[in-house]
């Protein structure tokens, strides 16, 4: 069995084919032809994704009853607020295939403006006179764009996406298209337990 966890950029897709001309797995790293992602991120969010060809991985990881940790470091247009940051830890409203949705309890709280974060290409774009601000909030769910939707509800568009930390593997000392070799105990302690 492989695993290997990657720091998958911005603007490529989460899998191993493509129908159009965006960029996809194949295209930023060499795997075993049977390596398939767990779970996935958006093309425009950018982080930790797990990829394996072990079948057993994908519903321990991903079945909503096991409530994985994820955490994401989200920038935000505007200077979020308090109360933005307390609507968004007890739960809030969002639209999940057409019907209401509360989400769950999360953890969240603001970053340092200084976050050394890898730069993105293209960048953000910058507005001289609205400011940005940096949040952290750790999930133990994955609706469709659950947290862009989360924030959004809040009044605090998002401007970057990044999946930070995948159960106890953090993107610190990666950089996007970075690739790690992980053991099956590895995973097991660090993401699965």
């Amino acid at each position: 069995m492989h695993y290997f966890l990657i720091y998958k950029p911005y603007q490529v897709l989460s899998q191993f084919t493509t129908t159009d001309e965006k960029l996809c797995l194949k295209d930023i790293l060499s795997v075993p032809k049977d390596v398939y992602p767990v779970g996935r991120l958006d093309y425009d969010s950018e982080g930790l994704l797990l990829l394996t060809n072990d079948k057993s991985i994908n519903h321990a990881l991903l079945h909503p009853s096991f409530e994985h940790a994820r955490t994401y470091w989200v920038q935000v247009d505007g200077q979020i607020s308090q109360e933005a940051i307390q609507q968004l830890i007890k739960g809030v409203t969002i639209s999940v295939d057409g019907k209401s949705y509360l989400t769950k309890k999360s953890m969240v709280h603001e970053l340092p403006q200084d976050i050394q974060v890898p730069d993105r290409n293209p960048p953000i774009r910058f507005r001289k006179n609205i400011p940005t601000s940096w949040v952290a909030i750790q999930l133990t769910e994955g609706k469709n764009r659950q947290v862009r939707k989360m924030f959004a509800s809040v009044g605090f568009p998002v401007l970057r996406l990044i999946r930070a930390q995948l159960g106890e593997f953090t993107i610190e000392q990666m950089q996007p298209a970075d690739c790690v070799t992980l053991t099956l105990d590895q995973v097991q302690k660090g993401i699965l337990r």
